[in-house]
């Protein structure tokens, strides 16, 4: 018998205005509440009486968008990714933020950049230039001793789709800045830094194997497991 899974909202891991004065409350609840919530609204929806995918998770009808039946692939594959997106984004950022990376991911860093303030500035430039919304990822490679780069993917588009291990991601989408930023994306994308969880960014570096993709589920988000 198949086993049903209902898409449930996780909760953030710490309050709304844990990250002032850098991301206001404000904005916290409107993008978590309403646009985040609303992915999982639409993932639920699109699935029903589709009986084969009701026990997959989120990512796994991300990176299997060509197993989904044809009338419900894009709005299945978009929502799927806007919901594990959002989840990675939530855990890429704490109130404990502050400091510098330590131990491999800052040699990686200081390896494939020549330091953090240059993976700033690639990161600044791949987010100023990406045209309409999207995501500007810190990305490592399966093999290569886990080469590190900046990417930047429209829409829903995850790196994990072309083999590459997120190891942060910041969200661009306009409802990410626009009520505390207004129009300066520069401004959000340079104070982003200040409450960026470098430890769960060293967790996901040092993990890279494909059996770690499925850390989203058991730690960023355990509502996304069956129930509820």
């Amino acid at each position: 018998m198949t086993v049903q899974m209902k898409h449930l909202l996780p909760p953030l891991p710490y309050d709304y205005a844990a990250l002032e004065p850098h991301i206001s409350a404000h904005t916290m609840m409107l993008h978590h509440g309403r646009h985040h919530a609303s992915y999982v609204a639409s993932l639920n929806s699109a699935l029903k009486g589709y009986s084969a995918l009701l026990g997959h998770s989120a990512l796994w009808l991300m990176l299997n968008a060509r197993r989904i039946p044809q009338q419900i692939r894009t709005t299945v594959r978009n929502s799927a990714a806007g919901h594990v997106n959002h989840s990675l984004f939530w855990r890429s950022m704490t109130p404990a933020a502050g400091g510098e990376p330590s131990g491999r991911l800052a040699d990686a860093i200081d390896r494939d950049f020549g330091g953090l303030d240059l993976l700033k500035a690639r990161f600044l430039e791949a987010g100023s230039k990406l045209f309409g919304s999207g995501w500007v990822w810190l990305t490592a490679s399966r093999e290569d001793c886990g080469v590190l780069q900046v990417r930047a993917t429209s829409g829903h588009d995850n790196p994990m789709l072309q083999g590459y291990v997120p190891v942060l991601v910041n969200d661009v989408w306009e409802h990410a800045y626009y009520l505390d930023r207004e129009d300066r994306r520069g401004d959000y994308l340079e104070r982003w830094w200040a409450v960026v969880n470098w430890e769960e960014a060293a967790r996901r570096f040092e993990n890279p194997a494909p059996s770690s993709e499925h850390r989203f589920e058991r730690d960023a988000a355990p509502a996304l497991r069956a129930g509820g």
